[in-house]
């Protein structure tokens, strides 16, 4: 049976930071608007900051869907699943925003992440504070086995500048607006602190 948690500690947080991937859900206010889910995943980009406090970290692709529904109303869940060991769930119900590269708080954030997570294409901080901490059974979550990360969009970005990339980022239909046509990353992009 599911429990909920006062905070994210000993068992919960090793069973969070021992998983390779997790997924994002956020929604727009909007009944009619898109629900949002993202899977997310490579080694090194989330940390525990404190027992309530969790972060990600956010690189450019095809959209800006999470960083839209944030920025309009907060509302976020991060799930992950046990594709191996006992069978649990786990949810992060909370109220997160997104630190953009020009945020005062970036690079002091950007330091509590391992050592060259930050590769390229590091869009903003995804900073989420728990409003929920639960788990429930696993019984339906098949087993996997996991065998490395992609390397394909480090790779991918990493051919580009960071100029080139705030033009990628120009150049995408829903980065700047969301699908629904919510504000998401602010451009152009801001330079990354040194």
């Amino acid at each position: 049976m599911g429990k909920t948690y006062e905070r994210i500690d000993g068992r919960l947080r090793k069973f969070i930071e021992g998983q390779p991937v997790y997924f994002v859900a956020t929604a727009p206010l909007a009944a009619d608007g898109h629900v949002n889910v993202s899977p997310k995943g490579r080694s090194g980009t989330f940390t525990v900051i404190d027992e309530l406090t969790v972060a990600y970290l956010d690189f450019g692709g095809s959209t800006a869907e999470t960083i839209a529904h944030l920025r309009e109303n907060g509302r976020i869940t991060l799930m992950w699943c046990a594709f191996d060991g006992p069978p649990t769930v786990v949810r992060v119900h909370g109220r997160g925003e997104p630190v953009f590269r020009d945020d005062p708080r970036f690079a002091g954030l950007l330091g509590r992440f391992e050592p060259g997570a930050d590769g390229s294409a590091l869009r903003a901080i995804v900073l989420v504070k728990a409003d929920r901490v639960s788990d429930s059974c696993g019984f339906a979550v098949p087993f996997m086995d996991y065998r490395a990360d992609r390397a394909l969009h480090e790779e991918y970005f990493d051919r580009k500048t960071d100029e080139e990339f705030g033009t990628y980022c120009e150049g995408k239909e829903h980065v700047a607006t969301s699908i629904d046509g919510l504000p998401a990353l602010p451009l152009p992009l801001p330079p990354r602190p040194a």
